[in-house]
């Protein structure tokens, strides 16, 4: 009997189109021989459907120009273990042995959310746990954790809303210590959205005022004169690298910037393997996977790291928890390059959430 995996995407998001794109392609590699998909969208209002095959079959392109079809029957989504969950509703969703592939890229989706409700749920579900989720979405958290465990990071500053509002001298002069040029991000979203490169002071209150709109929290980091090389990790307890992969971005923004990533056909190119000597690769791998523990992530991640061209020094920059799966996303190509094609790289991220439900379960839950 096949498995029923249920993939889920869309989501209440700036990156909700992106989305859209990587499920396809999740969609197309899962393997009919051994799972039954059912298509599971989130729409921006945050109501759950059943979505036709041809919402993801036509998710292809300027991600502009994609969208949800919005046909199929709202969803009653439940808080409460799944084998308690199967008394009912018309349009219930989980079954016992179900597992999720959730494809949601940004908040609501990759922060942890979405990871804290299917565990309430007792459903197996690909990706970092709540606390990973979370933690991996959190751009300064995620520096402060690194940081702690000897991990190489850029210099930044954090600033909130609120602090701008009572103090923007006081932002302002601590932000701009780090020296132009600096990006400005927010601390929780990406695919590079609200991200502005700035390269003077008076740039620098426009650029805050935009991070703003995407979060309440953001994050300013020096800008390093660096090539873009990412890793791709898979596993639980025992996590493996890929051959790492690199970024040549000749976008017009000067960075790997939203549209030079899905927008401009031209805005960016990759290399894999990267063309970094064996002991810079290995390296790279192996930060991969130290950044991976530290974070307590599981299943799969991206961890995306800064060459600097001066001195060859290597920082990480992020970590993606639900990398892209769009077909110019580095994640499933790096694995591709290191031997496992898309079919079996899903196949093994589904069986690594049985493997980690199957974990929990096992768990006490009284004396």
């Amino acid at each position: 009997m096949k498995r029923r995996v249920l993939i889920l995407f869309g989501g209440r998001s700036a990156e909700h189109e992106i989305s859209l794109l990587s499920a396809r392609n999740v969609f197309m590699a899962l393997d009919r021989t051994r799972f039954e998909p059912v298509l599971v969208g989130i729409d921006k209002q945050g109501r759950w459907r059943i979505e036709p095959e041809r919402t993801l079959l036509e998710a292809t392109g300027d991600p502009r120009l994609v969208a949800m079809k919005g046909a199929g029957a709202e969803l009653n989504v439940p808080v409460r273990p799944a084998e308690k969950a199967i008394e009912a509703a018309p349009a219930q969703i989980f079954a016992s042995e179900d597992v999720v592939f959730p494809v949601l890229h940004g908040t609501y989706g990759e922060d942890g959310t979405v990871q804290g409700l299917l565990e309430l749920a007792d459903v197996a579900y690909v990706g970092a746990g709540h606390l990973g989720s979370a933690v991996g979405m959190d751009k300064d958290v995620t520096k402060r954790l690194l940081a702690h465990a000897g991990i190489p990071v850029v210099p930044w500053r954090v600033c909130t809303a609120a602090e701008l509002k009572h103090d923007p001298d006081g932002v302002m002069a601590r932000v701009a210590a780090l020296g132009f040029p600096l990006f400005v991000k927010p601390a929780n979203a990406g695919s590079s959205v609200g991200v502005t490169k700035v390269k003077s002071l008076e740039a620098l209150l426009p650029a805050l005022r935009t991070a703003f709109t995407f979060d309440r929290k953001l994050l300013a980091e020096a800008a390093v004169d660096a090539r873009e090389i990412e890793c791709a990790v898979l596993g639980n307890d025992h996590p493996e690298a890929s051959i790492p992969g690199e970024i040549v971005v000749s976008h017009k923004d000067g960075f790997y910037s939203y549209d030079a990533k899905y927008v401009d056909p031209t805005g960016a190119t990759w290399k894999i393997p990267a063309d970094i000597s064996p002991e810079t690769a290995e390296r790279v791998r192996h930060l991969s996977i130290e950044t991976f523990k530290a974070l307590e992530l599981s299943g799969m991640s991206r961890v995306d790291f800064f060459l600097d061209r001066r001195n060859g020094a290597l920082y990480v920059n992020e970590v993606n928890t639900i990398p892209g799966f769009t077909a110019i996303s580095m994640y499933p190509k790096m694995w591709e390059a290191s031997g496992l094609n898309g079919t079996e790289l899903v196949s093994r991220l589904i069986d690594l959430a049985i493997e980690r439900r199957a974990e929990r379960r096992a768990l006490k839950t009284d004396r």
